[in-house]
């Protein structure tokens, strides 16, 4: 069978594309080579009931232990990886210190629609705290209800984010906010209708006042409670989180099965470990549709390095269930991103005009043909699915009146 590479347009039919082609898919080589000439790796087999019994006895007890005495897992040399875990007391910087007043402040100002050009979009237009704060779409609607080339991803947690964006393109959540106003296909408005808009209302005036000790309004001022509120939305109360204040009932078997295949046989710790199951890093799986329709160069567009052609953030997996679509361009969800790392994801192959182009994006060495069975897949599912934050109902703040 000869494997082609397939554009996926479309989610729901990226996604069932996708799983016919996962047999192949591996197959698919860089420089042209014949795919067919490699061998299919082999699934591993399921096992029998009880072999999975006295398989969850051992993982019991090897997980009963503290994570320093855990099994190694599965990384590639060099990868600088950190245990799986609880997050840390958030930081907030020096140069924006934490206060009620100001996370008031900026609570009003995330689902207050006047920060927008049109008047009719919020930060919570696109992080809505009932869909996981994301927006639950392919991309997100920008200005005039444009679409825009990215997924949102969710902004809980984003206080232990190294940067921001799918390109990491702001090193801050107060330069996020910033250029998310400044975007002109997204909030499309300019620091002096902020300002003008916001010193207008004497509601916020005097909740400047209150936050930053006078009632002077600045953009700056503005990103910084924006900023402050942000941090605030932190989670940590998955079930993984209890099983890991030693309720170690709180993982069924086929999560706890789930949780050793993620940190060894399915090696997703190369890429997503730590508190944040993240590293916080950028890589090329294999999705820029480079020379394509819907081409999105990533990393590249900020750093122009060669190496960061096709590299987007590795994102969280904290709440991975409730913030699909997933990956930067919004195209699928969890099965089937679970198939395509199972089958090494896609290689990009270069045509003829290609052979000689410095910048054709190459796929991260991390990836590669796991031989997962559909029974593995299933406990790694479940797993994912321990990440998931309890739902607590976040009211949106009574605006302050218009003058």
């Amino acid at each position: 069978m000869t494997t082609r590479f397939i554009k996926f347009p479309w989610r729901g039919f990226a996604g069932s594309l996708l799983l016919a082609a996962c047999g192949t898919i591996h197959g698919m080589a860089q420089d042209g080579a014949d795919a067919a000439a490699k061998p299919a790796l082999q699934k591993r087999p399921l096992r029998s009931a009880a072999e999975r019994t006295t398989w969850v006895a051992t993982l019991r007890d090897s997980y009963a232990r503290p994570p320093i005495a855990w099994p190694a897992p599965h990384v590639d040399e060099g990868v600088r990886w950190q245990e799986i875990g609880r997050l840390p007391a958030v930081p907030h910087p020096a140069a924006n210190p934490h206060n009620q007043p100001k996370e008031a402040l900026g609570k009003s100002l995330f689902f207050d629609p006047r920060l927008s050009g049109s008047g009719h979009i919020a930060c919570a237009s696109c992080h809505d705290p009932d869909l996981g704060w994301a927006d639950g779409r392919t991309v997100s609607f920008g200005h005039l209800r444009k679409p825009l080339a990215r997924n949102a991803p969710t902004i809980r947690n984003i206080a232990f984010q190294p940067s921001l964006f799918w390109d990491g393109r702001s090193a801050s959540v107060e330069e996020q906010a910033e250029a998310v106003l400044l975007n002109p296909t997204e909030m499309h408005v300019t620091p002096e209708q902020v300002v003008a808009a916001l010193t207008a209302i004497a509601e916020y005036r005097a909740l400047f006042a209150a936050a930053f000790a006078d009632d002077e309004i600045t953009f700056r001022r503005t990103a910084e409670a924006l900023a402050c509120f942000q941090r605030t939305v932190v989670g940590g109360h998955s079930r993984f989180d209890r099983f890991m204040t030693d309720r170690r009932d709180a993982l069924s078997d086929d999560e706890l099965i789930g949780l050793d295949l993620f940190r060894r046989e399915a090696r997703c710790m190369n890429c997503h470990h730590g508190p944040m199951f993240s590293d916080g890093g950028f890589h090329n799986l294999g999705l820029s549709y480079y020379s394509r329709q819907y081409e999105d160069r990533g990393r590249f567009v900020v750093t122009q390095e060669v190496a960061d052609m096709g590299r987007f953030r590795t994102p969280t997996l904290r709440d991975v269930t409730r913030t699909t679509p997933l990956m930067h361009n919004g195209l699928f969800e969890l099965s089937g991103v679970l198939n395509m790392y199972n089958a090494g994801m896609p290689t990009l192959r270069r045509q003829d005009y290609q052979h000689d182009d410095p910048l054709f994006p190459v796929k991260s060495p991390h990836l590669r043909p796991l031989g997962l069975n559909r029974q593995d897949l299933a406990d790694l599912a479940a797993f994912l699915g321990t990440l998931e934050e309890p739902r607590h109902r976040v009211r949106p703040p009574l605006l302050p009146a218009a003058p």
